[in-house]
């Protein structure tokens, strides 16, 4: 009697260590995937805040239309200046006003972006004449004719191995 040999219904050794090498390897590529796609998720939530606070800003020129004309909001951050006291019993003027906007906003700036050596921001208007002598603004108070230019820089970290921080730069040019 000649006896037949089964095949084997089982997996070898051989093939579970090669699905095991297979398995391993997509793992480490979605391992690579997630730290990328982390890296350019808070890229962009930082890019958000800084389009929040440049908004915030020209929001607050909007309300102050003469600290606008006077120049009160043109220069750099940060700021030397100190924020005036303005109350009900003490109001301010609009270049006052201007002042205490800038150094808030300059609070949140610092708040809200990666604060490091390289955080910084410039904010410029330049005025077009609407053919009235300035004693007129003062009594019309007209919006301002004009155009302003917002950048904001600051440096995202990078995530990769070796890799150099990147200096990012916000540039926004409107009327306010």
């Amino acid at each position: 009697m000649i006896q037949r040999k089964q095949p084997s219904t089982g997996f070898s050794l051989i093939e579970v260590l090669v699905a095991l090498l297979v398995f391993s390897l997509g793992l480490i590529g979605l391992a690579g995937l997630l730290v990328m796609s982390s890296q350019a998720n808070h890229g962009a939530f930082i890019r958000t805040q800084a389009t929040f606070l440049a908004q915030n800003m020209a929001d607050r020129m909007r309300a102050n239309p003469i600290g606008i004309w006077q120049g009160g909001y043109n220069g750099s951050w940060p700021t030397t200046a100190t924020a005036p006291t303005c109350n009900a019993s003490s109001a301010c003027t609009p270049a006052q006003i201007a002042t205490r906007d800038r150094v808030q906003w300059g609070d949140m700036l610092a708040q809200y972006l990666p604060n490091d050596s390289n955080l910084a921001a410039t904010l410029t208007c330049t005025p077009q004449p609407l053919g009235l002598t300035m004693s007129n603004y003062y009594q019309v108070q007209p919006p301002f004719n004009g155009s302003c230019t917002m950048n904001i820089t600051w440096t995202e970290r990078s995530l990769a191995i070796g890799g150099s921080p990147s200096p990012q730069t916000f540039a926004w040019t409107f009327q306010p």
